[in-house]
């Protein structure tokens, strides 16, 4: 229901608005012209539902990874029926998240811009920080400089921060009559000076292509626009994604069943084998270390044609799990095996009460302290799925966010926090976190379990997107 909401942009009324009044194509229609079939990965689709500025999704941005021409690439749309395309926080930490992704596996960029800039009321939040959107412009210098291309599309206003995307890329197209760039639009230089000014004198397609240089290409329309970036596309020179054989085994039983499996706590009751034979090619999976460490599954086995190590929870990450995690990961390291982790990690035990558990939590400890050094340290692409709990230092291990991951996913199930509330079974004492009463605790409880949701989590950008359990082999 969520993506459902999300993929009608700022609602009817606006898109009728968009499309009708200012006879523009609807941003998933542009897709369509642009791409080469309908296999394109949005990233991160409920970033800023639900957020406190607008209560927007994505704040006017879509970002994904699709192919043109062969050649596989990160899209960069702006969404104008939503607040005009307007940039908002999560709206820059969005761009920021698909240019790292472009860098990181040097895909081709391709940005669509439809934008009325930096939303000023917020500047605090998205201009003079590192990360802010001044970055945008950082990274696509730096791309350039590395050989990456990224070319770009016009197709509706570009003021200010928006104006610098397209005359940052490699080449431009800009579309007549409704692609327009300027650093202030008509409505300011009119509040400067008192002269009026049409947006296409302003900063229109011919003044650009014809006068300032600024855009390459001239396009009399939407359609000609994307079949003229198709064609930039196919001479760059850079090299389009080999045909492979795409014959691979499904599982022998079927990835539909894991909507039924998909665990609702982290009582970690249910097998995760279960869950790896509704995954991978043919329910093959090579197991490494079957009989030790088993509150941790290792092994090889291949999705949808691919060979890749699995990490996966199968209980508490205790010590002997965690060296065979980590002697695990270093040997995917060394043969050059992306590694796919599968998190659902048990909440952190209760101190330890003797001297005995004292050495086994210190242990513990240091055997963890093991495979986070793998993990950050193995020079392999990783991929995260956090298929039910992800609490505290046992996510480090398990390839959380912090750690980098080329990729992170969510079941809708799945609980992201440092602590899980239901281990709050009576109000602590005084000296420990302050609630001294059951009002507090319970309050206290409420907000965990409040920020430890999915949609807490996608919503804040701290994962590339929500995705259904029978999904997971295809994304």
């Amino acid at each position: 229901e969520l993506l459902a909401r999300v993929r009608k942009g700022g609602g009817e009324k606006a898109i009728l608005r968009h499309t009708e009044r200012n006879k523009k194509l609807f941003v998933r229609e542009r897709l369509k012209l642009l791409l080469d079939d309908e296999a394109f990965l949005e990233l991160s689709p409920l970033a800023g539902l639900g957020m406190p500025y607008g209560n927007v999704p994505a704040a006017g941005c879509l970002t994904g990874i699709g192919k043109i021409c062969g050649v596989w690439c990160v899209i960069l749309a702006s969404d104008a029926t939503v607040k005009g395309g307007t940039i908002y926080p999560i709206g820059v930490k969005k761009q920021l998240r698909a240019q790292e992704i472009a860098m990181e596996n040097r895909l081709l960029s391709v940005h669509l811009v439809d934008s009325g800039g930096a939303f000023l009321p917020l500047q605090s939040e998205l201009f003079p920080d590192k990360l802010h959107g001044g970055r945008i412009f950082y990274n696509e210098a730096i791309m350039s400089a590395m050989g990456i291309p990224q070319v770009a599309v016009v197709c509706g206003s570009c003021v200010a921060g928006g104006a610098y995307v397209p005359t940052m890329a490699e080449e431009t197209v800009i579309i007549d009559k409704i692609g327009t760039l300027f650093l202030a639009g008509p409505p300011l230089v009119k509040a400067a000076t008192g002269e009026y000014v049409s947006p296409e004198d302003l900063g229109g397609a011919k003044l650009h292509s014809q006068v300032s240089g600024c855009a390459d290409h001239f396009a009399p329309s939407e359609e000609e626009a994307y079949e003229c970036i198709r064609s930039v596309i196919s001479t760059l020179n850079f090299q389009a994604v080999p045909e492979r054989d795409t014959q691979h085994e499904q599982p022998l039983y079927s990835p539909e069943e894991l909507l039924g499996l998909a665990p609702q706590d982290y009582s970690c009751t249910l097998p995760v084998k279960l869950i790896l034979s509704r995954l991978v090619d043919g329910s093959r999976f090579q197991e490494f270390k079957a009989n030790y460490g088993t509150t941790l599954v290792t092994g090889f086995g291949h999705v949808e044609g691919h060979l890749v190590g699995i990490v996966a929870n199968n209980g508490e990450l205790a010590q002997d799990a965690a060296l065979k995690g980590s002697h695990f990961v270093q040997l995917c390291s060394q043969r050059g095996i992306p590694i796919l982790f599968l998190q659902n990690t048990a909440p952190q035990p209760a101190g330890p009460a003797s001297i005995s558990q004292a050495e086994a939590h210190s242990s513990r400890l240091k055997a963890q302290a093991s495979m986070m050094a793998a993990v950050a340290c193995a020079a392999v692409p990783k991929i995260t799925v956090v298929i039910g709990g992800c609490f505290g230092s046992d996510s480090y291990a398990m390839c959380g966010r912090s750690f980098s991951p080329n990729f992170l996913f969510l079941w809708p199930n799945a609980r992201v926090a440092l602590v899980d509330s239901r281990h709050f079974s009576t109000a602590p004492g005084a000296g420990d976190s302050g609630c001294t009463d059951e009002s507090e605790l319970n309050q206290l409880k409420k907000k965990l379990e409040e920020e430890s949701s999915a949609f807490y989590s996608s919503a804040r950008l701290w994962d590339d997107g929500i995705i259904l359990p029978q999904n997971t082999r295809k994304v």
